[in-house]
């Protein structure tokens, strides 16, 4: 039981910043200033916060004409809530 508490509340961690990471890329993007490198993005989606990603895409509309973020990350999310029913978390 403490271990899914565990596991829960990092989800909901990685899936929040990841979140706000779309989002801060988006705003670099208008400013014109250094972005957040595409491989952080999908790093931080596959340590467990694809679906923050999936759903920064769309809130901020941003990588949603990119299609290796429109496949990728639905893909992670996919493969994670495969692993989640594997080890039984949920």
């Amino acid at each position: 039981m403490k271990e899914k508490i565990i596991a829960i509340g990092y989800l909901v961690a990685m899936n929040l910043f990841t979140f706000i990471l779309f989002g801060v890329d988006k705003h670099l993007a208008r400013k014109k200033r250094p972005r957040i490198r595409n491989f952080t993005l999908f790093l931080f989606s596959a340590l467990g916060g694809s679906l923050g990603g999936l759903f920064g895409m769309f809130v901020f509309r941003h990588k949603t004409n990119k299609l290796y973020y429109l496949l990728g990350i639905p893909l992670i999310l996919i493969l994670q809530f495969a692993l989640l029913y594997y080890i039984r978390l949920f």
